[in-house]
């Protein structure tokens, strides 16, 4: 029998410097999506708009678990290629899904759960699957064969989906919209380490964003200032687990291995102001490896990005050259788009 070590890192960012205690005028801790959130709100009190937005975290939850037997999306991943109609909000995630699937080649997936499901990483029931049970499961992973139809989605037999890459970044942004159509200015949110920030603090002074090392997560890598922009981090440090063999194995799935991706790259932070195109591009550029991640970003000029390479080399972009502090000792690249 296999005994398995498993390690949770849930965590991915720490906030620093978040101003003076009496500054904060509202905060709310909340358990859902299987991790810890922090929301904190500056300047006046907005209790109702903390209260809205527990609201809404825990309604999408229920939406988009794999494994709540009454979410949409477990009934809809029980279809059997049956045509199901789903909320809003879920037809919404499966047409970002296929669109951001098809704009990276199919390096974000939603359709891989099934092989996430194999290696244990939903279930806790860890497992290192032979090549064959996994190239019998690939045959299904394509997110391509998703039939939307407004509202309508149609997924082949066997298909299944999972939200894991996009959700926490749909809601970060979600919850910055009901902070705003309740009148708040400043905030910042973690959600399971997926920090947004919403304005300055209430003294004007920018947030300060402290990125994990991912060699030795007790430490911090750098610090990011910022402000009005979602910080949001994919690593192999977040959630992994140790076969008998002595290998570690990582949450993030590469779709066309169906194993753990190993491509040069510990930790992708991404920072941009849409939550949901962070997470989904930092799932994505973790399986894509370096040279791939810089191909798109050169194509695409509305985020910034802190690759960490596996040799112990930091890359950033230059848009983010002026706001981030590199506290680790490692040697730095800035890369610029090409004139």
């Amino acid at each position: 029998m296999k005994r398995i070590s498993v390690v949770f890192c849930l965590t991915a960012f720490l906030v620093t410097g978040c101003g003076k205690k009496e500054n904060v005028k509202g905060s709310r801790d909340i358990f859902a999506m299987d991790t810890y959130m922090n929301l904190q709100i500056y300047g006046e009190a907005h209790d109702e708009a903390l209260e809205k937005a527990e609201t809404e975290i825990l309604r999408l939850e229920k939406l988009l678990s794999v494994t709540d037997k009454e979410s949409e999306t477990y009934k809809l991943n029980a279809s059997d290629g049956s045509p199901t109609e789903v909320d809003d909000d879920v037809s919404a995630l499966i047409r970002y899904g296929i669109d951001m699937g098809s704009k990276t080649e199919g390096s974000l997936d939603i359709t891989v759960y099934p092989v996430l499901r194999e290696w244990g990483f939903t279930t806790g029931e860890y497992n290192i699957p032979a090549d064959s049970r996994i190239n019998e499961l690939l045959k299904d992973v394509d997110y391509s064969k998703i039939i939307l139809d407004e509202n309508a989605v149609t997924l082949p037999v066997g298909a299944e989906v999972d939200f894991g890459a996009v959700a926490k970044g749909f809601t970060s942004d979600r919850i910055m919209e009901i902070f705003k159509e309740n009148g708040v200015s400043s905030a910042i949110i973690s959600l399971g380490g997926n920090v947004q920030t919403m304005g300055r603090k209430a003294d004007g002074s920018l947030w300060r964003v402290a990125v994990v090392d991912p060699f030795d997560t007790d430490k911090t890598l750098g610090i990011l200032e910022t402000a009005d922009k979602a910080v949001i981090t994919s690593g192999n440090y977040e959630r992994y687990f140790t076969g008998d063999d002595g290998r570690n194995y990582c949450h993030i799935i590469d779709p066309s291995t169906g194993r753990p991706a190993e491509n040069g790259l510990v930790s992708v932070t991404i920072i941009g102001e849409s939550g949901l195109k962070c997470d989904a591009l930092s799932t994505a550029f973790f399986v894509m490896g370096r040279d791939r991640a810089e191909e798109f970003w050169r194509s695409d000029e509305d985020f910034e990005m802190i690759l960490v390479e596996s040799d112990g080399n930091i890359v950033i972009t230059d848009g983010i050259q002026g706001s981030f502090e590199n506290l680790s000792g490692l040697d730095m690249e800035v890369i610029a788009h090409e004139s």
